[in-house]
């Protein structure tokens, strides 16, 4: 079985055959024949392998706007690819058909890593993006293909629940441009219920590549009602983003819809994601965005000094960007990005 699958990346082997995972921050420690926490790492034979190189769930170009990231290429088309499996079991998963398997089955198709690339080129895309699912569970194919786009001149991005070790940025700091990470929430307790898995983690990612990478990155919170949507805990959030990323991070507040098995709650109302909208702003992020909800001005860029409209956004599309030289035209103050 074990020479038909891709040996796993950042683990180490420990006593009677079982295997120290180091790729997450549940950082599972796997007895022989069994898996993680994700379902798609399986120990065999001692040594740890991936079960979903060969099962790519999705290949296609979204726009970048989708992933969100409205700081790093805006306009461009990014090409998509997921495999199977998480290492969060969030009761709200909006792709829970692919995140959420069992130990049973894994669906999906093995294409080449190269050809992935030639897919994205053909599709006029300037970036890989690996989404849907969570990318540090299938990094072994995410890293080949990266390795690959970085030569052909694209950029690779992740949407990530940030979740990574610093061992597993640190592995993917050579290739990866762009993460957009979702903070879901600032209580252990909504980590511990609602996701299986634990907040400290991920606010330790969000500081370790603010100021050990450059990689660019953007956060989304997901805003569900009567979970994480009280004043004092969104200003916990946007204050932990100004006071470890600065000023200028972007923050996507999420609408919620009812998905999976979280569906006694309603979808969130507009006059919450407002609410959040200013708090955020009162702290002193400059660059605040409003999504998976159609609003006038939302998901509009406008310059933090002079308000002037930079990019003005119908959907996952700009129809008008007017940034020059990343700076704003009308005051010259610099807005934050890569290739605006």
């Amino acid at each position: 079985m074990a020479d038909k699958l891709k040996e796993a990346v950042l683990y180490e082997q420990a006593e009677d055959k079982k295997v120290r995972c180091n790729l997450c921050s549940h950082r599972c420690k796997i007895s022989e024949g069994n898996r993680g926490q994700c379902h798609v790492r399986q120990n065999i034979e001692g040594k740890l392998y991936s079960l979903n190189y060969h099962k790519l769930c999705a290949a296609n170009a979204d726009p970048i706007e989708k992933k969100p990231l409205f700081h790093f290429q805006p306009g461009s088309k990014t090409f998509s690819i997921s495999a199977p499996g998480c290492n969060f079991k969030c009761d709200f998963c909006q792709n829970w058909q692919i995140s959420q398997i069992s130990e049973n089955r894994i669906d999906g198709q093995s294409i080449e890593p190269a050809r992935l690339v030639d897919f994205a080129i053909m599709e006029k895309c300037r970036s890989m993006a690996y989404t849907y699912t969570e990318p540090t569970v299938f990094m072994e194919i995410a890293a080949d293909c990266a390795k690959i786009a970085k030569q052909k001149g694209l950029a690779n991005v992740f949407v990530s629940n940030g979740y990574m070790t610093k061992q597993a940025i640190d592995f993917a700091s050579d290739w990866l441009d762009a993460v957009n990470v979702d903070l879901k929430s600032f209580s252990e307790d909504y980590y511990k219920n609602l996701c299986k898995a634990r907040l400290k983690p991920v606010l330790e990612t969000i500081d370790y590549i603010t100021n050990h990478t450059k990689i660019w990155m953007e956060i989304t919170t997901l805003i569900v009602p009567g979970a994480n949507d009280s004043e004092a805990e969104l200003k916990q959030i946007a204050e932990f983003l100004f006071n470890t990323c600065g000023s200028d991070i972007p923050w996507h507040i999420s609408r919620f819809y009812p998905q999976y098995k979280h569906t006694s709650a309603e979808p969130t109302p507009l006059s919450t994601l407002r609410k959040a909208y200013d708090i955020a702003k009162q702290v002193g992020l400059r660059y605040v965005y409003i999504g998976n909800i159609r609003t006038k001005t939302g998901e509009n860029t406008y310059c933090p000094k002079c308000q002037y409209l930079l990019i003005e956004r119908e959907g996952y599309y700009i129809t008008k960007n007017a940034v020059r030289n990343n700076c704003c035209p009308d005051c010259g103050t610099k807005i934050v990005g890569l290739e605006l």
